[in-house]
């Protein structure tokens, strides 16, 4: 999965992997699959290795995403 809040001028994407259960995680569907997006194991990669683009998360998994993450960097 990659993160669309990158800017098209900046050479990096973050990608995760998919997992199972674990609070550092959100449930997805793609292509298909269920599965879960991995935040716990974002890494940040150079837009240039990536071969082709396989499609987005739904703005529901976008917005579980985003409520993950504000959940893991809070005070």
């Amino acid at each position: 999965m990659l993160s669309t809040v990158h800017s098209k001028f900046n050479p990096d994407a973050s990608a995760c992997p998919k997992g199972r259960d674990y609070p550092t995680r959100a449930n997805c569907s793609f292509q298909g699959k269920d599965g879960q997006v991995v935040l716990d194991q974002i890494r940040t990669v150079d837009k240039s290795r990536l071969v082709h683009k396989l499609g987005e998360i739904d703005s529901k998994t976008k917005a579980k995403v985003l409520a993950v993450i504000a959940e893991i960097f809070a005070p």
